[in-house]
């Protein structure tokens, strides 16, 4: 009976991409943290006297950074602001099209700071993408708005 040799310890390669794997899983969940989409904080004031942040603009008078912050802030209040009516095709739609917007808004930044010609493909990628996407859930808000109204 041959036995089969087990390696206990990953290739150099594979170890980058599990250490890459989980660098980004933790950078994902630190960008979401605090994010109650449709719901205050409890520290938060309530979302009718939450200020509105300004529009995003994508500038390197500002560091890749802050470009991340602003995109983030416009998405959150875009998402908390989203009009909820209970139904969940339409409370879907309404929060997700500021959550598509926002990624346009990170797409649009890292193209300023990035020279590298994958990043910069994705991000031209999603930036059509998720446009053309927002299109199709305002279209389905309108047709179902006007549906309603009959």
């Amino acid at each position: 009976m041959q036995t089969q040799q087990t390696r206990p310890f990953l290739r150099p390669a594979q170890k980058i991409c599990v250490i890459l794997a989980l660098s980004l899983a933790a950078g994902l969940a630190g960008a979401h943290q605090g994010h109650h989409h449709g719901q205050a904080t409890p520290d938060a004031a309530s979302s009718s006297e939450t200020q509105a942040p300004p529009a995003f603009v994508a500038s390197t008078a500002k560091p890749f950074s802050g470009l991340m912050d602003d995109a983030m802030a416009v998405m959150d209040y875009g998402m908390v602001q989203a009009p909820m009516n209970g139904n969940a095709n339409h409370d879907f739609i309404t929060m997700m099209m500021p959550h598509h917007q926002g990624a346009v808004d990170m797409a649009k930044a890292v193209l300023l700071y990035t020279e590298d010609p994958e990043i910069r493909n994705l991000a031209l990628g999603i930036i059509t993408e998720q446009q053309n996407e927002i299109k199709i859930m305002q279209a389905w808000l309108d047709h179902h708005s006007a549906a309603g109204a009959k």
